[in-house]
C-alpha cells in the first residue's frame, strides 16, 4: 500500500499538478493586486469613482436606516447586497481577460520556442540517406 502510494505521488500528473496549484495560488494573488491596484482605479475615473460595493437593499425594513452594509448586517437585518455581488463580477471579468492575455502572451512565446526548434531540427546536418545512396550506387558503377 505505501509502495502504491509512493508510486502515485511520484507520477508527473501529480506533481505537475501540485506545482500548479502552487504558482497559480500565487499568481491570484498578483491578478487580484492588479485589478484592485491597478485597474479598477483606471475604471473608477470613467465611472465617476462610483463603488457598487456600497449598493444593497434590507429585506423587511428601511435602508435609509444603515449607512453602509456592515451596519445592518451588524444590526441584524437580513440584507440584499447586490453591489457586493456586481462588483465580484466585474472583477472576475477582468481577472479572466487578464488571464486570457497572459496566457495567450505565453502560448506566442511558447510557439516562437517551438518553431525555433522546428526549424533548427529541419537544418540538414549531413548528406540525405537518399544522397548516401546515390553517392554508394555511383561509386560501384565507377568500380565496374
Amino acid at each position: 500500500m505505501i509502495q502504491e502510494f509512493k508510486d502515485f505521488i511520484a507520477k508527473g500528473n501529480v506533481m505537475d499538478m501540485a506545482v500548479g496549484i502552487i504558482i497559480g495560488a500565487a499568481f491570484t494573488a498578483i491578478v487580484s493586486s492588479l485589478v484592485a491596484d491597478l485597474i479598477n482605479p483606471i475604471i473608477a475615473l470613467f465611472t465617476g469613482g462610483v463603488d457598487f460595493s456600497g449598493w444593497f437593499y434590507v429585506i423587511g425594513g428601511n435602508a435609509s436606516d444603515y449607512a453602509s452594509i456592515e451596519a445592518a448586517t451588524e444590526a441584524g437585518v437580513a440584507v440584499f447586497a447586490i453591489g457586493r455581488f456586481v462588483m465580484a463580477v466585474i472583477n472576475f471579468l477582468i481577472i479572466a481577460f487578464v488571464v486570457f492575455l497572459l496566457v495567450k502572451m505565453v502560448n506566442r512565446v511558447k510557439e516562437a520556442s517551438e518553431k525555433k526548434e522546428e526549424e533548427a531540427a529541419e537544418e540538414p546536418s549531413g548528406p540525405s540517406q537518399e544522397e548516401l545512396l546515390m553517392e554508394i550506387r555511383d561509386a560501384l558503377r565507377a568500380q565496374n
